[in-house]
């Protein structure tokens, strides 16, 4: 069983779905080192679990993620004279956030981002890590590094030009304005906004549908899509058949197979 070192981050297993709920709405789920510890371990778990097909990232309370915990630095800034240790005991925590993101894109479950309220800063790179997001049509994004004069982390800049283009991507980082759920839909941040009441069904239902698909082929298919970035053409489509050959091994294809040429529904197991 999969269980996180502290209560900053809530799991729940079931029916091959595992929810994450980052649990501190007080601060609006702001990232802290209890969080980022976590996080850490449960994404490391995760990475191996062959029960757990589909991963829910989402914030208690009203909000999904409101950045770095800034109470937090400033309380580091007057406890520490010395820069050179705040910069020390900050790098530190940044590295194991980095290890999240790494964890998650190297899951090879589909992560599914259930967005409400505030996305801000480390927030957007949260959801910029995963693969889907639902998202309330009350959620609202900035990604605010810029307001406390620093440069992103958790991915951000290699997630967005490859998401809205290098030039929105600029605009996004070095002015840092609030934007709605509307404008990240068109600039392709997220998948679908729903209503903010329907929002705990739809990625329910979402989660369900992705369950009883093709574990190995969603594995693949995640892999692919990571991958084609960094590939030319050809060495994609030599990417793409070590995938599809590794497909053809699994009971899911057999039973995928079949079932097309039966006229029937398929009965994946992930398997």
């Amino acid at each position: 069983m999969i269980t996180a070192p502290n209560d900053t981050v809530l799991v729940e297993i079931g029916g091959g779905i595992c929810t994450l709920t980052m649990n501190r709405p007080d601060s609006l789920n702001a990232i802290n080192p209890d969080v980022v510890d976590a996080l850490l371990a449960v994404t490391e778990a995760l990475k191996t679990d062959t029960a757990v097909r589909v991963v829910v990232v989402r914030g208690a309370g009203d909000h999904f993620m409101a950045g770095g915990d800034v109470k937090g630095f400033k309380a580091q800034l007057d406890a520490e004279s010395d820069r050179a240790e705040v910069q020390k005991d900050i790098g530190v925590m940044i590295d194991r956030v980095h290890r999240v993101i790494l964890n998650m894109r190297a899951m090879p479950q589909p992560i599914i981002a259930s967005v409400k309220g505030a996305v801000a800063g480390a927030g957007v790179s949260l959801m910029l890590a995963c693969d889907m997001v639902l998202t309330a049509d009350d959620a609202f994004f900035t990604l605010a590094y810029c307001h406390i004069g620093t440069s992103p982390d958790g991915g951000s800049t290699w997630f967005l030009p490859r998401t809205v283009g290098l030039k929105r991507a600029f605009e996004i980082a070095l002015l840092g304005d609030r934007f709605d759920a509307e404008a990240a839909l068109a600039m392709g941040l997220i998948n679908r906004i729903v209503p903010a009441a329907d929002l705990e069904a739809e990625t329910s239902a979402l989660a369900v549908r992705l369950a009883a698909g093709p574990a190995k082929a969603y594995a693949e298919t995640k892999a692919l899509l990571n991958g084609s970035m960094d590939r030319d053409l050809a060495a994609q489509l030599d990417a793409e058949t070590g995938g599809f050959l590794n497909c053809v091994a699994s009971n899911d294809f057999y039973e995928g197979v079949t079932a097309f040429a039966e006229k029937r529904k398929q009965q994946f197991t992930g398997s």
